[in-house]
């Protein structure tokens, strides 16, 4: 791993020093180290089927691709202006305005101009423009086309792998143009020649061969969820019983696959696997569809197909009524968004209804799934919980709106909802940070290795000067968030920017706050850390 530099020296070099003499077509793409990211491992191209495995690193001058490589990713490229109508609109409507220049964290983090959306799609436009229009094919540079080369994939290569599909961008877009999907046209098209990297790749074909993105067999899975169970027991003194490929269940649960195996995570798992038990909902887990979320999305339209499909095929196995998704990202933008046209439409489920409230979940009524966050938030909006918020007193609370669950498919108020009914100190981070306008973590679509820290480090500033606000006003010192990818990559960030703030899951504070029937007094919270004394009632 590289050395990440200190904060100072970061923030010393991110404005407009960095901006090259030279024009961005004739400036050559520095591998720094820090920056890039390590390319995917034969082992797992072969395993998912994508072409020209190799070893080989961005770092060499001889990338090993194939004879005719140009060939096919002009083919690629023409294949997907025929089948997707928004790539061609993408290429054809940007009159280069530079509404959303600064609104990338990646622009603002790094200084980078080609890290500006505007300029990251162009990479991608200029040999559109030069082989599929008739002014790019007559005028060339004059227009902003260009050949594709061996330096353009490079180009590609490194800045495709320098945005995290969070589309902040295309909420100030005037013509709404998503750079996010330009990007992920890039880096399909980077797949066709394998050029691709590994944090992307070895999840998505773990994920293919056995159900979840590190590659945890079926055992490994119940173990862990024992070792879970054995905690919530510790602290709570009440067992919980999970199932697993129980057929018959009403739901199906599908949590992602780091809240089983990596902190924070695993206490927001435990907060929801104790709100279930409180419930008493009649729901089973799958060890074969045991990851909710999709780096499928991250690589390829096709790949996001294969393996959003394992879901639907478990809960039709399964025979469940409906499905529950865990506090996960990207599994909702690939569910809300392109779910019910790549893989169903789900027809052999039912519309979601809680068991205990009988709300319907009619916004559902096509994929049969809902997120945790909305069932919990329903069922303390009926009053169907007992809670203690002043558990959670030692705590100072904001919220993280993960970009695909709150940008992508508006799940805006639920989650604060909730929050403001198990802790009794939240606060907002300041409104151009927040909803719509959310910053993105740095980290995710793939982009939450240990090897391009620096850069992760650049395009979570943005977010962590927020949470230094409130830290600092407000002293917050707890970041909460809906998604497993934040709390993978917000730790690292917070410790690097505002090291005195801590990183959970929503559901976490839920099952700290949870009063459940039967329960010993309680003196910890899921992490084993003593709880605030409560004087009213006696609990601790």
């Amino acid at each position: 791993m590289a050395k990440t530099p200190k904060p100072a020296v970061l923030l010393s070099n991110t404005g407009y020093d960095r901006v090259p003499s030279t024009h961005w077509m004739d400036t050559p793409v520095d591998f720094r180290p820090g920056t890039w990211l390590f390319p995917g491992k034969s082992e797992s191209l072969i395993a998912v089927d994508l072409p020209n495995p190799r070893r080989w690193s961005p770092e060499d001058a001889d990338w090993k691709l194939p004879p005719d490589w140009k060939e096919i990713i002009l083919k690629g490229m023409k294949e997907q202006l025929d089948r997707y109508r928004s790539f061609r609109v993408f290429m054809d409507t940007c009159v280069r305005c530079g509404a959303c220049a600064d609104k990338c964290h990646f622009y603002l983090g790094s200084g980078d101009p080609r890290n500006m959306p505007v300029l990251r799609a162009e990479l991608l436009r200029s040999v559109y423009l030069y082989y599929f229009t008739a002014t790019g094919k007559t005028l060339g540079r004059f227009v902003g086309a260009r050949e594709l080369t061996e330096d353009v994939i490079k180009e590609w290569f490194y800045y495709f792998h320098q945005c995290t599909e969070c589309r902040r961008c295309s909420v100030f877009c005037p013509y709404g143009i998503d750079t996010a999907e330009i990007t992920m046209f890039g880096r399909e098209l980077l797949n066709l020649i394998g050029c691709n990297i590994d944090w992307i790749v070895t999840p998505v074909a773990n994920c293919y061969m056995k159900g979840n993105h590190l590659g945890i067999q079926p055992h490994g899975l119940v173990d862990s969820m024992d070792f879970l169970v054995e905690n919530i027991q510790d602290i709570t003194g009440i067992k919980i019983e999970p199932t697993f490929n129980r057929k018959g269940a009403e739901i199906l649960y599908v949590p992602p696959s780091g809240d089983i195996f990596a902190d924070p995570g695993t206490y927001a798992l435990m907060g929801q696997l104790m709100l279930f038990h409180e419930t008493g909902i009649d729901y089973t887990l799958s060890t074969y569809a045991s990851e909710g979320g999709n780096f499928g999305s991250f690589a390829s339209m096709e790949m996001t197909k294969r393996l959003n499909a394992k879901i639907y095929a478990e809960a039709r196995r399964l025979g469940v009524k409906w499905i529950i998704g865990g506090e996960c990202g990207h599994m909702w933008r690939v569910i809300h968004q392109f779910m019910d046209t790549m893989n169903g439409p789900g027809d052999f489920l039912e519309t979601p209804v809680n068991p205990l409230t009988g709300t319907r979940f009619e916004h559902a009524k096509a994929t049969g799934m809902i997120h945790v966050t909305e069932f919990t938030a329903d069922l303390i909006h009926e009053g169907k919980l007992k809670l203690d918020p002043a558990r959670n007193d030692g705590m100072k609370v904001t919220f993280h709106d993960s970009c695909n669950p709150s940008r992508a498919m508006g799940m805006l108020e639920e989650p604060r909802y909730i929050l403001n009914k198990v802790c009794n100190h939240f606060f907002e981070m300041p409104e151009e940070t927040i909803r719509e306008n959310t910053f993105c973590c740095g980290g995710g679509s793939g982009l939450g290795a240990d090897e391009n820290m620096e850069m992760r480090m650049r395009g979570g500033l943005p977010r962590a000067n927020a949470v230094r606000y409130v830290h600092e006003k407000f002293g917050v010192n707890m970041l909460s968030c809906i998604c497993a990818i934040d709390r993978a990559t917000l730790p690292p960030l917070m410790d690097y920017w505002v090291p005195r703030v801590a990183v959970c899951g929503v559901h976490e504070l839920v099952g700290n706050a949870l009063i459940m029937k039967g329960e010993k007094k309680r003196t910890q919270s899921l992490r084993f850390e003593d709880l605030p004394v409560v004087e009213e009632d006696g609990n601790e």
